[in-house]
């Protein structure tokens, strides 16, 4: 049976050549690597009708006529949408089986009871997958935008206010938290956007706009290295088409001025 099989070393995927220049996914009745003995080979939901399975090789291919391997994240301009979704829940699945191996309850084994489950060989606790869910969200003032750079963005380019939501508190409540420790703003008018599976490693990022609602730029030092209001013509560097703080501006960029 043709299965689509998405393999993985590390941070980055293989991807196949097609003839035209174009890259998909292997596509083929067996694995296009070999199996080792210690290899985990997951079964993955089902594209298109096809059988999905996904597994880590311990050594990127490298000089091969028909595969290469390519960042996770820059997969998303060589696939189609559908691939490189399904690469993403690919790669968060194998993260998920690397960091449950042992019981967080009795250190015992654990073994895949269902396709997104493992059950402890020793006492039974059952664990799946989890998810680390953050907001991100565009700040509206007349007719500018609030962005800022934070330290951990590896090149010079802004994005948005953006964080993981809290224990206890609503999506809503967690944009207006981040909004105000990070820059000392107060928003009103949250208004959702969209979400977007975010495989680095294992979240969900839900977007948001609101509006302006009154406080200086007070930039928490510790996570944001500048930040200012930008209108339409003078946007510094903003992020990557991946990414769902790159949808939020886009939308805003095409409203009429």
């Amino acid at each position: 049976m043709q299965t689509y099989y998405f393999v993985f070393c590390k941070d980055d995927i293989m991807l196949e050549r097609m003839p035209d220049g174009s890259y998909t996914i292997p596509f083929q009745e067996t694995p296009p690597t070999e199996l080792k003995p210690w290899t985990t080979l997951l079964n993955i939901a089902p594209l298109g009708g096809h059988e999905v399975k996904t597994y880590r090789i311990d050594a990127p291919i490298v000089g091969h006529e028909r595969y290469e391997m390519c960042p996770l994240r820059q997969s998303y301009y060589k696939l189609t949408a559908p691939l490189y979704l399904k690469a993403g829940k690919c790669a968060e699945l194998l993260y998920w089986d690397q960091n449950t191996k042992f019981c967080g309850v009795c250190g015992g084994p654990m073994k895949l009871h269902t396709d997104i489950s493992k059950r402890c060989e020793h006492c039974g606790k059952e664990v799946w997958p989890l998810l680390a869910t953050a907001i991100i969200v565009l700040i509206h003032r007349n007719d500018e935008v609030l962005l800022v750079r934070a330290k951990n963005f590896r090149t010079d380019f802004y994005g948005l206010v953006a964080g993981f939501v809290e224990t206890g508190e609503t999506l809503e409540e967690a944009v207006c938290r981040e909004a105000l420790e990070e820059t000392g703003i107060r928003i009103k008018n949250v208004r959702y956007f969209a979400s977007q599976p975010w495989p680095y490693p294992c979240g969900l990022m839900v977007g948001f706009n609101a509006d302006y609602d009154g406080g200086e730029i007070h930039l928490q030092k510790e996570e944001i290295a500048k930040g200012g209001w930008f209108r339409k013509d003078n946007l510094p560097r903003i992020p990557e088409k991946l990414s769902i703080a790159r949808m939020l501006l886009d939308a805003w960029l095409e409203e009429e001025r």
